[in-house]
Formats: structure tokens, C-alpha cells, sequence
């Protein structure tokens, strides 16, 4: 065998950014991300807000906080996405 079909692809993995909706949970942050695209027909743009739970092991992140998201394996059943950084803090109250 050559070494071309020896050698794995590694995936690159998708980072988001969002905004922190809760963290109520023991090591789980709520995340919403906002996406605007231009409609293929109507050609307006939409904004969508999709909301991802991401595990945050240190519990660092708090309601308000911009973050970095990125893709994991599975850890629990809704849990996909993994706290990488947090960007800006939240105002205090």
C-alpha cells in the first residue's frame, strides 16, 4: 500500500460564535447564535437564531458572555458543541 491511502483526513471542526442565554445547568452553557442570510427568492435578509447547549467543564462562561463554541462528540443527548473560549464578558449586574 502507498502511503496515500494510509493516511486519515482529519475534519476541521466548525467554531461559533454566541452569546450566552443561561447557565443555570452544572456544566452547560445555553448558546444562541444569530445567522443572517439573504433569501434565494425574495432576496431580503433573515436572521435566524439557533440555540446550542455546549459544555463548559470549569463553568467560566455566564449569562451575557460573547464565546467561541466549537463541535465535539456526543456527551449527553443534546449536548454536541463544547465551550472553547469566551470572548468579551458580560455587563455585571
Amino acid at each position: 500500500m502507498s502511503e496515500e491511502n494510509q493516511t486519515t483526513q482529519v475534519r476541521q471542526r466548525r467554531i461559533l460564535v454566541g452569546t450566552v442565554i443561561s447557565d443555570k445547568m452544572d456544566k452547560t452553557v445555553v448558546v444562541e447564535v444569530i445567522r443572517r442570510y439573504r433569501h434565494p427568492r425574495y432576496k431580503k435578509y433573515i436572521q435566524e437564531r439557533l440555540r446550542y447547549k455546549a459544555h463548559d467543564e470549569r463553568n467560566d462562561a455566564k449569562t451575557g458572555d460573547r464565546v467561541n463554541i466549537v463541535e465535539s462528540r456526543p456527551i449527553s443527548k443534546d449536548k454536541r458543541w463544547r465551550l472553547q473560549t469566551v470572548v468579551e464578558r458580560g455587563a455585571q449586574l
